[in-house]
């Protein structure tokens, strides 16, 4: 057990909430203009796009999508992973309990609530996540991470990554990866084991090298966020690590592209359309790496006559603001690079940058806030000296031991 001083905890379940809360934010601004070309956003938005929470097909403004509902369970596969291995003592068992996770996600888009459970031996269906109503809802989920997880593959723990594809859905390397494996990130494990786990945890559904480098890429670069680093270092030192891994080539180049486009000039939705449409795990990651990392025009208030104020550009926006508009408004999979550039963002500002007037229209925000403090409590507790030592941190029923 790592004690941590009362700041590091603070910062490091800051940065939890903000990574988890921030991706929902990003998955809500984006949900509602998915599948519209810039063309089609600036003619029903305005030129500038959408600038804050708008409704979806429904007229309800602040719906997550299947990006927001993975990452969840993704973040709960891993708590009932360490849970286990503090009890028991079993390592090595990450990636069967992760599916078992994605099992009950994949519960919430065949059934309109919580089905009964298969006995009490019932692996999958368990534990308090799936029993809250607003996940059981099809948010337009990926075809490849719904047909892979009936393939019951389980990728071993410790497989190698050497770029040789997966046995699933082998020429897919969708979006579905990365989207959902921010959380492998906030363990508190060295980037590079991060990157691993989140890499094999892909397969899963996903066989393309690309999908699932993608996949450990975001999570490394979330784990060195946990850490303090800046945006640019976390970039420059996830490079590295790729570079390791036969195959790597297609997502480093995707990374790199990003890192340059960043440092030319002010940032704007064609520039990030040149990076592709986000369909694909690679694209994703370097449109979301992209606006966080361009430098948007800072914001300008302008005093006319009689004193009246107005705002440059308008309506007025904070930096994280800005970084998300920008990741959202181009023709392409716009709820997935929202969501990865809020996990992103959240993970380096923490929870306090938030828009909170965004934040309060996300939907199931109480359920992520209560999930990532869970995470924190499981992954980096702070014991007091004189604090006996407990495994035990949750009723077995919130998160049983499979």
């Amino acid at each position: 057990m790592i004690r941590q001083s009362w700041d590091e905890t603070a910062a490091k379940r800051a940065r939890i909430r903000g990574c988890l809360l921030g991706g929902a934010i990003g998955d809500a601004l984006g949900n509602p203009i998915e599948f519209l070309s810039l063309r089609s956003i600036r003619e029903t938005h305005g030129t500038a796009g959408v600038t804050t929470l708008v409704p979806d097909g429904s007229g309800v403004v602040g719906r997550v999508t299947d990006d927001t509902q993975m990452t969840l369970f993704t973040a709960e596969g891993l708590i009932r992973a360490h849970a286990r291995t503090s009890s028991k003592g079993l390592e090595g068992s990450e990636t069967a309990v992760v599916r078992h996770a994605y099992l009950r996600w994949l519960d919430t888009q065949n059934h309109p609530g919580p089905p009964p459970a298969e006995g009490t031996g019932d692996l999958v269906r368990s534990g308090w996540l799936r029993t809250q109503p607003w996940l059981y809802a099809r948010r337009a989920p990926g075809n490849a991470c719904l047909s892979g997880l009936t393939a019951k593959h389980v990728p071993a723990t410790r497989a190698p990554l050497d770029g040789t594809p997966g046995p699933v859905n082998t020429g897919s390397k969708g979006c579905g990866t990365v989207m959902r494996s921010a959380p492998f990130g906030l363990t508190g494990l060295d980037p590079r084991d991060c990157f691993e786990l989140a890499a094999r945890c892909a397969q899963i559904t996903h066989g393309h090298p690309t999908g699932y480098y993608a996949a450990g890429a975001l999570a490394a670069m979330i784990a060195c966020l946990l850490d303090g680093e800046s945006l640019e270092g976390a970039t420059l030192r996830t490079l590295e690590l790729l570079a390791r891994y036969p195959g790597h080539e297609e997502t480093t180049a995707a990374l790199r592209k990003a890192v340059d486009l960043a440092a030319e000039g002010d940032p704007t939705p064609e520039k990030a359309e040149s990076l592709g449409g986000g369909w694909v795990a690679e694209e994703a990651l370097a449109i979301a790496v992209y606006s966080a990392l361009a430098r948007t025009p800072a914001q300008q208030i302008l005093y006319g006559p009689g004193g009246k104020i107005s705002y440059d550009p308008a309506p007025p926006r904070t930096p994280v603001q800005a970084a998300l508009l920008l990741s959202v408004n181009h023709s392409g999979d716009s709820d997935s690079t929202g969501s990865i550039c809020g996990n992103i963002l959240g993970a380096h500002h923490g929870d306090l940058r938030l828009p909170p007037s965004w934040l309060s229209l996300t939907e199931g925000r109480g359920t992520i806030a209560e999930l990532a403090d869970d995470f924190a409590s499981e992954f980096h507790r702070s014991v007091e000296l004189y604090e006996p030592y407990d495994d035990v941190v949750f009723p077995r029923d919130r998160y049983p031991l499979s």
